[in-house]
C-alpha cells in the first residue's frame, strides 16, 4: 500500500462549483425567508398585545421661519406608521398643513407648516400630538427669520468660508522658508506637535459629532453610527495610504491636509446650520478666532516637506485642500443638512485625522537608517512638541467656543 502523502487526494463530497454547492448555499436563505413569512401569516405576536399603543418616535431636522408661520422637517421612528393628529405652538391648537399627507412610515420625512405669527426675539414651543396621544416637543430658543438663499448670500459665506479656512491654513503654510533650514531636533518638535494638534483635533471633532448624532432621529443610532463611521474611514484611508509603504514627504503632508480638510469641512456644515437656523451671530472677535485656532495646521502641513522643495502649485493645493472644504461646508449647512449628515461627515473626519496621526508616528520615530524606534517619541523635544500642539489648540479653542 502506498502511504505517501503526495498521492493523497482528499474526497470531497460538493464541488465548490457544482450545482449542488449552489444549492447548499441558498438553503440558509430560503429557511431564513420562510422563517420571516410563517411570522407575518401566524400572527403569532398578537398573543402579546395587551392594548398598549404602538412605539412612537419624533425628530424636527429643521426648522424655517418666515411670513407665513412656521416649517418643520419632522422624522418618524416609530415602530408603525404614525399620524400627526394635531400641533400645539404655546399651548395653543394650530392648524396646521402636511406634505406629504397621511401618515408618516418609519424612517420617512414630513413636513409641517403651521401660520403661527411668531414674534422676533422670543421663545416658542412647538408640541406635536399623534393619534395615539403621545407628544413630542420641539424648542424655538429664539425665533428669526430663516435667511434664504441668494447669490449674496452664497458669496458673503464663502468669504467667510474662505478667511477661517484657506487664509490660516496659507499662513501657516508661508512658515515653510524660515522652518526649511530647521535642525533635527526642530524637525522632530515640528512633528510632534503636529500629532499634538490633530490628536486635540481628533478628541474635538468626536465630541462635535456625537453632539449632532444626538440630536438625529434615533433611527440612525448615532453614536453607533458615529464609531463605525470614524473606524470605517481610518481603516480605508490606512489601507489606501499604505499601498507603497508608509507615505512621507509630501504624501504625508497631503494626508494631514486631507484629515484637516474633512474636519474644517465638518465644521463649516455646524457654522452653515447656525446661518439656516438664524442663530450665526458671528463677531469679528469670534471669526479671528477661528483663524488663529487654525493657523497651526498649515505648521503642522509643512513638517513633512521640510526635507523637500515643493512647487508652489503643491503648496496651493494643499491649502485649498485643507481650508476649501469649509466653503463647501457653509455652502451645505446653510441648505440645512441633516443633523445625522453632519454628524457622518465630522465622523469621516476623526478617521481620517486618526489614521494621520498614526502616520506621522511613524514616521517620528524612524531613525536616520529608516528602523522605526518610538522611543523617539518619548524624546524632550519630541514630548515637547506633542505638548506644545494640544497646548496651543486648547488655548485657541477657547476663543471659537460658545
Amino acid at each position: 500500500m502506498n502511504e505517501n502523502p503526495r498521492n493523497f487526494r482528499p474526497v470531497s463530497t460538493v464541488a465548490p462549483g457544482s450545482s449542488r454547492h449552489l444549492l447548499w448555499l441558498a438553503l440558509p436563505l430560503f429557511v431564513l425567508v420562510a422563517a420571516v413569512l410563517w411570522l407575518f401569516q401566524s400572527n403569532v405576536l398578537s398573543g402579546f398585545n395587551n392594548g398598549a399603543p404602538p412605539v412612537e418616535n419624533l425628530t424636527v431636522e429643521r426648522t424655517v421661519l418666515d411670513e407665513d408661520g412656521l416649517r418643520l422637517k419632522v422624522r418618524a421612528g416609530g415602530s408603525e406608521p404614525m399620524t400627526v393628529a394635531q400641533v400645539q405652538v404655546d399651548a395653543a391648537y394650530w392648524q396646521f398643513t402636511q406634505q406629504p399627507a397621511g401618515t408618516i412610515s418609519r424612517g420617512d420625512t414630513a413636513w409641517v407648516a403651521i401660520p403661527f405669527p411668531w414674534v422676533l426675539g422670543e421663545a416658542h414651543k412647538v408640541t406635536f400630538v399623534t393619534n395615539t396621544g403621545a407628544t413630542f416637543e420641539h424648542e424655538i430658543p429664539v425665533a428669526v427669520p430663516t435667511p434664504k438663499v441668494s447669490g449674496n448670500a452664497l458669496a458673503s459665506q464663502a468669504l467667510l468660508g474662505a478667511f477661517v479656512g484657506i487664509l490660516p491654513v496659507a499662513v501657516g503654510l508661508l512658515c515653510y522658508p524660515a522652518l526649511r533650514g530647521a535642525g533635527r531636533n526642530t524637525m522632530t518638535f515640528l512633528l510632534a506637535m503636529t500629532v499634538g494638534l490633530l490628536a486635540f483635533l481628533l478628541v474635538d471633532t468626536m465630541i462635535e459629532a456625537l453632539e449632532f448624532a444626538g440630536e438625529s432621529a434615533a433611527i440612525f443610532q448615532g453614536s453607533v453610527m458615529v464609531i463605525l463611521t470614524a473606524v470605517a474611514s481610518f481603516l480605508i484611508l490606512v489601507a489606501i495610504g499604505r499601498r507603497q509603504g508608509s507615505p512621507t514627504g509630501l504624501a504625508l503632508a497631503t494626508y494631514i491636509a486631507l484629515g484637516i480638510g474633512l474636519h474644517n469641512f465638518g465644521e463649516g456644515l455646524a457654522i452653515g446650520a447656525a446661518f439656516a437656523a438664524g442663530a450665526a451671530g458671528l463677531g469679528t472677535f469670534l471669526v479671528l478666532g477661528f483663524t488663529l485656532h487654525n493657523i497651526t495646521e498649515g505648521i503642522g502641513i509643512t513638517a513633512p516637506l521640510l526635507k523637500m522643495r515643493p512647487k508652489l502649485v503643491h503648496f496651493v493645493g494643499l491649502a485649498l485642500l485643507a481650508g476649501g472644504p469649509a466653503v463647501l461646508g457653509i455652502w451645505l449647512g446653510s441648505l440645512a443638512v441633516a443633523p445625522h449628515w453632519t454628524a457622518i461627515a465630522l465622523a469621516i473626519g476623526a478617521g481620517a485625522i486618526a489614521q494621520v496621526i498614526v502616520e506621522v508616528t511613524a514616521l517620528l520615530a524612524r531613525s536616520e537608517n529608516a528602523r522605526a524606534d518610538y522611543t523617539q517619541v518619548l524624546n524632550p523635544a519630541a514630548f515637547g512638541g506633542i505638548a506644545a500642539g494640544l497646548a496651543f489648540m486648547y488655548v485657541t479653542a477657547m476663543l471659537v467656543k460658545i
